[in-house]
C-alpha cells in the first residue's frame, strides 16, 4: 500500500499571502517540522481554517507522524463530508499507519482505509489517485479481508477510462503483482507508447530488474534517454551494468558521463556513481581501480555501510 502515500498539495488560498508564502517555502525546502510549528501557531488564532488544518496534516504526514495526521484529516472529513480529496488523504494516512504497526493492529484499521477510499471514489468519479489506491489495496489485501484481483481490475478499467496511461500502468502493476510477467510487460510497454514519461519508462525498467533481465533494462533506459535527455539516466545504465555484471564498458562510460555532467538536480550523489565504478572494476578483478573509486565514494559519504562493505569485498581480491 505504499504507493498510495498521497501527494501533499498546498493551494495558495485562505491563509493570507505573506504567511502562506513562508509556509510554502518551508514545504519546498522540506522543512516540515518548521512548517508544523508555523501552522500550529496559525491555528491557535484561526482554529477552523480548513486549509491550515490540511497543511498541518500534510506536515505531519511528511514526518511520518501518522496519528497526528489522522486527527487533522478526520477534522476535514467531518467538516466537509462531501469533499473527495479529504477522504482520500484520510484513507491514505490510515493506510500508512497500518503499515507501521503489527499485523493484528493493522486488521483494525484496514476497514476504515477501504471505507475512506471507496467514499472518495464515489464522491469524485474522476479522482485518479483514489482509484490507484484502490487498485493497490485490493491487490495487496488477503482474500479473507476483501482482497480481490477482480476488484483491482475494476478500478484499473476506471483509470483507463480517465487516463489511458494510468490504466495501462495499473494493469501492469496488477499482472506483475499476480506473477503474470508477459501481461505486465505488455501493459508497461503500452504505457510508454501512449505516455512516454520517465515514470512509464522507469516502471518497465524496474520490472526488468526484478525479473533479472538487465539487457532489456539497459535498452529501455537508452530509449528513455533518446526521448528525455536526462543525465540521471546515464547513472541508471551504470547501476544496472554494475549490479548485474553486464555491458561493463557501456556502464563505465555512462558513469563517467554522469560524473562529468553532474548537478544536484540529477538526484543521485556522485558517491554512488563512484561506488558503481568500483563494482564494475571489481567485476574485472582490477583491484587498484576498484579501490580508487570506492575510496572516492567513502570520502564523500563516509557513513554509508554499502560502501564500507564493498571495500571489504574488494580487499579480498587477489
Amino acid at each position: 500500500m505504499r504507493k498510495f502515500f498521497y501527494f501533499f498539495l498546498f493551494p495558495i488560498v485562505l491563509l493570507g499571502q505573506p504567511r502562506l508564502n513562508a509556509i510554502d517555502l518551508l514545504f519546498q525546502k522540506k522543512q516540515f517540522a518548521n512548517a508544523e510549528i508555523e501552522l500550529q501557531n496559525y491555528l491557535e488564532t484561526y482554529p477552523n481554517n480548513l486549509k491550515a488544518i490540511e497543511l498541518l496534516g500534510d506536515a505531519y504526514g511528511h514526518q511520518k507522524k501518522w496519528n497526528k495526521a489522522i486527527v487533522q484529516y478526520k477534522q476535514l472529513v467531518e467538516a466537509k463530508p462531501n469533499e473527495a480529496n479529504y477522504h482520500y488523504k484520510y484513507g491514505g494516512v490510515l493506510g500508512m499507519k497500518a503499515l507501521s504497526v503489527s499485523k493484528i493492529q493493522a486488521l483494525t484499521i484496514i476497514g476504515d482505509v477501504k471505507t475512506a477510499f471507496l467514499k472518495a471514489a464515489d464522491l469524485d468519479k474522476n479522482h485518479i489517485d483514489t482509484r490507484w489506491a484502490l487498485v493497490e489495496l485490493y491487490m495487496q489485501l488477503p482474500g479473507i479481508l476483501g482482497g480481490s484481483k477482480k476488484k483491482s481490475l475494476h478500478y484499473a478499467n476506471q483509470l483507463e477510462t480517465l487516463s489511458a496511461v494510468d490504466g495501462y500502468l495499473a494493469k501492469g502493476y496488477i499482472y506483475e503483482y499476480d506473477n503474470e510477467p508477459e501481461l505486465a510487460e505488455a501493459y508497461y510497454k503500452k504505457a510508454i507508447q501512449v505516455g512516454g514519461s520517465l515514470t512509464c519508462f522507469n516502471k518497465l525498467v524496474s520490472f526488468y530488474e526484478k525479473n533479472e533481465l538487465p539487457g532489456r533494462a539497459i535498452k529501455t533506459i537508452e530509449d528513455a534517454q533518446k526521448k528525455h535527455q536526462r543525465n540521471a539516466l546515464h547513472y541508471q545504465i551504470g547501476k544496472v551494468s554494475a549490479e548485474y555484471n553486464v555491458a561493463l564498458e557501456k556502464g563505465e562510460r555512462c558513469l563517467h558521463v554522469y560524473l562529468n555532467n553532474y548537478s544536484t538536480a540529477d538526484g543521485v550523489p556522485k558517491a554512488w556513481a563512484y561506488y558503481r565504478l568500483a563494482q564494475i572494476h571489481k567485476h574485472r578483478e582490477d583491484k587498484i581501480a576498484a579501490l580508487k573509486y570506492i575510496d572516492l565514494a567513502i570520502a564523500e559519504l563516509p557513513k554509508e555501510t554499502s560502501f564500507i562493505e564493498e571495500k571489504e569485498k574488494i580487499l579480498e581480491l587477489d
